[in-house]
């Protein structure tokens, strides 16, 4: 039996978006997961896999962190003499990368996202980029999650060996089902995400403010982990009766159950938005931003609106729109927005995609 060697920064993630990748893997190879521990630990075990703590700064840039974290890497995939190793996120495809080519294992990139390191320019873009450019050199195989991505590592010769586009992480169109549309007696609209500045939080709460006033029959939701700097801003607003804050949440599902639209402002660099993806699965009209990773899943006036990044007013007259609506025009938009991620973002497709590109290679070794 072969072994599949598995690289990630977070557990939560790894399980909610790879599980059915996961599932399949199992049934063939042995897997070995190597990543922080999580609360999503004993459920990866659970799958079939084997566990290596990891621990990563997900967000670090000192140096010594780094390097210690690309010896762990060379001695995990030294130990576990894997037949492919899957990376994902920056550090462990970067460091990850780099251990391969040290161990000399085949390996497969995800690029789930350029994450703010890239896209702002100056010495850590640089930095990283170079990181980059050494770690995907001898890949088997790099995966990416929206076009504009993919052109810019091609066009700054970052990959230039065999790569593929994928749907995101795809969305698994059983667990998120249609679910029946809402009377609208009260709107509901829903911001899932981490509550940082870059997820478009100020936005949010910039309409939220106005359309309340406005249409007191609107009820605005927050979902997620809330940073340090927002949580008297988020504790303030809701005292004040703009929004209801809801905190990190394991079941999602039970808000786009009573939700009418999914409002994601985000200017943070996606990859593919989950968020975007589920909601539209759910069969609800989304509210999102004109840019890479989002305006892929919006047919703007079709499943749902656009809206220019970092535009609180573009915002707000969008969710006006939406809310002129007739009922029956509400529910059409959620239903073509089910269509939509049925035909283009199945994670079968991903799934089907992966198992392909890990088969010719082992098979190649």
């Amino acid at each position: 039996m072969g072994r599949i060697l598995i690289l990630a920064n977070d557990a939560g993630g790894l399980y909610k978006f790879r599980k059915e990748l996961i599932q399949e893997l199992v049934k063939k190879y042995e897997v070995y997961i190597s990543l922080p521990n999580g609360t999503f630990i004993p459920k990866l075990i659970e799958l079939g896999c084997t566990y290596i703590e990891t621990p990563i700064s997900r967000r670090g840039t000192n140096p010594v962190t780094d390097l210690i974290l690309l010896l762990k890497y060379i001695n995990i995939v030294k130990y576990v003499k894997p037949d492919v190793v899957l990376t994902y996120t920056i550090k462990p495809n970067a460091y990850g990368g780099i251990a391969c080519q040290v161990a000399k294992r085949p390996y497969i990139a995800n690029i789930t996202g350029l994450g703010t390191a890239d896209e702002n320019k100056g010495l850590l873009q640089k930095i990283t980029l170079l990181l980059y450019k050494k770690a995907l050199k001898k890949a088997e195989c790099v995966f990416f999650q929206n076009n504009e991505n993919r052109q810019f590592f091609i066009d700054n010769r970052i990959v230039t060996g065999k790569n593929r586009l994928i749907p995101g992480s795809g969305v698994n169109l059983e667990e998120f089902h249609l679910l029946d549309y809402p009377s609208d007696d009260i709107i509901h609209f829903l911001f899932v995400a981490r509550v940082m500045k870059e997820k478009g939080i100020d936005q949010y709460l910039d309409a939220a403010k106005v359309i309340k006033k406005k249409y007191p029959n609107t009820m605005f939701h927050v979902i997620g982990y809330c940073e340090e700097n927002y949580k008297d801003q988020l504790k303030n607003a809701e005292e004040n009766g703009i929004i209801k804050y809801h905190g990190l949440q394991s079941d999602v599902c039970k808000f786009y159950k009573i939700s009418h639209c999914t409002i994601h402002p985000t200017y943070y660099p996606e990859g593919m938005s989950n968020v975007l993806l589920e909601s539209c699965a759910c069969g609800r009209p989304i509210i999102t931003t004109n840019r890479t990773g989002c305006r892929e899943i919006v047919e703007d006036g079709v499943n749902g609106y656009i809206v220019e990044q970092k535009n609180s007013q573009d915002l707000i007259e969008k969710i006006e729109n939406f809310i002129k609506l007739d009922y029956e025009a509400k529910k059409k938009m959620g239903l073509a927005g089910r269509k939509k991620v049925e035909c283009e973002f199945d994670r079968k497709i991903v799934v089907e995609a992966y198992m392909n590109e890990v088969e010719k290679t082992i098979g190649g070794n």
